[in-house]
Formats: C-alpha cells, sequence, structure tokens
C-alpha cells in the first residue's frame, strides 16, 4: 500500500526579500496570468536541513542521522584519521586516494570537483576503511598518461588501487541511513549507482495573490561626522515585498523508509522531524533588515492512500483579492480546492488542519489546536497502515 504525506501551508509575511535572485531582487513568477512572489524549493529545504541541525543540538536527532553537502569531503576525512592518531600529512594522502579509488578527483587546493551529499556515517566509513587498509593504501605506480581527458584519469587512478579496497568503499556509500538524503536524494555524477532518488518533493512557495515589487531607500549617517556636515555617506536600494505564500510538499512513506534502509523507527522521527520543521523554519534571507518572523496561520496534512500527489496551487489560479482578511480567503479558497478534487477523483484520505484564520473546515480537515497535536494525528495515521 502506497502512503503519501501532504503537507499544505499557507503562511503570509510581512515586507521581507527571503529568497532573492542574481539581482537581489525578490523572486517571482507568473502564474495565472499575474506576478506572484516565489520563494524557492532549494531555499525551503535548506532551512529545513538547518532545523535538523537544531534537532540535533536539543537531542531529538543525531548528527549521525544526518549528511554533508560539501567539496570539504578531503578536510573532514583528514580531520577523522588525525583523530585516530594518524598523521595530517599521510592522512591527508590517503584519503585522497580512497576518494580516488571511487573516481572522486580532487583538486589542487583539496577540494572535490563538485558538491556530494554524503551522509556522516558514510563519512566516517572511508575514514575506517583508510584507517584499516593504512600500508596497503597505496598510488599506483604507473605514471599518469599526459593528455588523457579527466574521465579516463579518473578511471586509471581508481584502477591503480587494490580491489579489495575499492570493494570495501564502494560498500560504504550506500547512503548512510542519512535522513535529508533519503527526503531529498542526491545526484554522484561519477557514481551514478550510487543515486538517491528522493522520498520528498518540495513546491517553490508561490503567493495567493499578485505582487508589485517595492523599494526602500536608505540612507546611513557617519556617526563620528561634525555636526554642522549636512547629508547621508551612504545610500542605497533594497528591493522587498510582502505576500502570503502557499507551500507544499509531498512525501512518500514507503520511499523514506527504503532510503533509510527499512529503519521504521528512524523514517517515523525523520518524517515527523521535517512536517515540523516544513512548518517553523523559515528562509534566512535579509531577516536582519525586516524580521519578518510571521509563523503559518493555517496548515493542512493529508495522508493519503494508493493514489496520486494533489498539489493544491490551482485554488489560486485566479489570485485572491486581499478585502478583509487575505489570509483566510486564501485558506477558503483551499478548502474549496480540496473538496472539489476530493469529489471528483476520491481516494482514500484522512486530513487535519491547525486553523487559525477561522476559514470554513467543513468536513475536509479535523480540526487540532496545536502543532503538537497535528503532529501527533498525522503520526498516528500514518502508522495505522
Amino acid at each position: 500500500m502506497k502512503t503519501i504525506v501532504e503537507i499544505h501551508v499557507l503562511q503570509n509575511f510581512a515586507p521581507s526579500n527571503l529568497n532573492r535572485d542574481d539581482t537581489g531582487a525578490p523572486k517571482d513568477a507568473l502564474f495565472g496570468g499575474t506576478r506572484r512572489a516565489r520563494i524557492s524549493s532549494q531555499c525551503a529545504k535548506r532551512a529545513v536541513r538547518q532545523f535538523f541541525g537544531e534537532q540535533v543540538a536539543q537531542g531529538l536527532l543525531s548528527a549521525e542521522d544526518l549528511a554533508r553537502r560539501s567539496k570539504r569531503v578531503l578536510e573532514a576525512l583528514t580531520d577523522i584519521l588525525v583523530g585516530k592518531g594518524r598523521d595530517a600529512e599521510a592522512a591527508n594522502q590517503k584519503a585522497t586516494l580512497a576518494l580516488g579509488a571511487m573516481e572522486l578527483a580532487v583538486k589542487d587546493e583539496g577540494k572535490t570537483e563538485y558538491l556530494l551529499f554524503l551522509g556522516q556515517r558514510e563519512i566516517a566509513g572511508i575514514a575506517d576503511v583508510v584507517h584499516e587498509k593504512w600500508d596497503a593504501l597505496v598510488a599506483s605506480e604507473a605514471p599518469a598518461a599526459e593528455g588523457k581527458k579527466a574521465g579516463k584519469a579518473k578511471k586509471q587512478a581508481a584502477q591503480g588501487i587494490d580491489p579489495e579496497i575499492r570493494k570495501a568503499l564502494d560498500k560504504v556509500f550506500n547512503g548512510g541511513k542519512a535522513l535529508d538524503v533519503a527526503l531529498f536524494g542526491r545526484m554522484l555524477a561519477d557514481m551514478p549507482e550510487k543515486n538517491q532518488n528522493a522520498a520528498c518533493q518540495v513546491a517553490h512557495a508561490l503567493s495567493t495573490h499578485a505582487v508589485e515589487r517595492e523599494f526602500d531607500f536608505y540612507t546611513a549617517v557617519d556617526d563620528l561626522k561634525p555636526e554642522d556636515t549636512a547629508g547621508a555617506d551612504m545610500m542605497g536600494t533594497v528591493e522587498f515585498n510582502s505576500a502570503c505564500f502557499y507551500r507544499y510538499a509531498v512525501v512518500d512513506w514507503e520511499k523514506l523508509g527504503q532510503n533509510l534502509q527499512d529503519d521504521t523507527e528512524l523514517a517515523a522521527r525523520g518524517l515527523r522531524a521535517f512536517l515540523e520543521g516544513f512548518v517553523v523554519a523559515e528562509p534566512t534571507g535579509k531577516q536582519n533588515t525586516f524580521a519578518a518572523h510571521n509563523p503559518p496561520e493555517f496548515v493542512m496534512i493529508t495522508v493519503r492512500r494508493n493514489t496520486a500527489p494533489r498539489n493544491l496551487a490551482n485554488a489560486f489560479e485566479t489570485a485572491i483579492r486581499a478585502r478583509d482578511n487575505l489570509t483566510r480567503n486564501s485558506a477558503n479558497a483551499l478548502l474549496d480546492k480540496a473538496r472539489a478534487l476530493q469529489a471528483a477523483y476520491g481516494g482514500e484520505t484522512a486530513a487535519f488542519v491547525l486553523d487559525l484564520t477561522g476559514a470554513e473546515v467543513g468536513d475536509v480537515a479535523q480540526p487540532v489546536a496545536s502543532l503538537s497535536a497535528l503532529l501527533d494525528a498525522v503520526m498516528a495515521e500514518v502508522r495505522r497502515g
């Protein structure tokens, strides 16, 4: 039985610039024929991963349950090996050989060619193999052929390593039961067989209404300037907007379990942490300037079985007008769309809602009084199977 968990959030932000493009402007998109504010899915996932870090600090998740996305894996491996008593320079060389054995080239500055998304158990596992096979892990004596393409050079370097060591390293690259890798997936260009398909899909957040960019003109004054000198010593503009965002994500519960090597307990903790993080974690863009810390006022989570995901963004194809209450009007439009799609397509669905807007929830979802109660109800429904 396929079980999917969908989360629908309405969050009205005060003036802000949470996620900006290469010009510094808030991201946007055309939808339903009008310009909408937008927050990218990458930004939302980054905020959730940072929330996971806070969960580790609070002892609710283990650091080993998470991954690192970095070009500095060599540095991490060297640090672990030094902690095991190895000389730093030799550890750096052996770790470079180990990465090369998996065709993961390290550049002169000690960074890999691209960002590697590796579970912390995987990184520790590589270090363990290097430590155990220390003497056998040596560079090939065959000189590197000049003029070879990068891909062929990497294969030559890998083939020069003891096959048993390569086999041991190959076993390490299994996702490491890292929650963020399991949820968001990964692609390793040189090791496509080690890619992991994501258990979670996150939509770009869109405003439920049309927006226009606004500009804040600012000046700064030199505190030590003589009092009789007029004028500012710095000036500029910051672009911003204010928007009620519809945010949506869906998690494939069975896929999450598979990616976590059938560790159901970890999958349950991970799903709950993801749902909580998706609600409370905020993008950090320009928050020192705007402090737009506005919690969601409408959160609906559905547990659906043997059916396709159902993004409700088309509830806002026609831009919502503010009138008396923008968030409540958006919630009512979302609930109407949910009713219409359920009537048309059916499917086994259990829905729970935390609503602070006073929307007309009706029979669409079971109301709860707090985020904690919402997560308890969802996890009980997921475990019901």
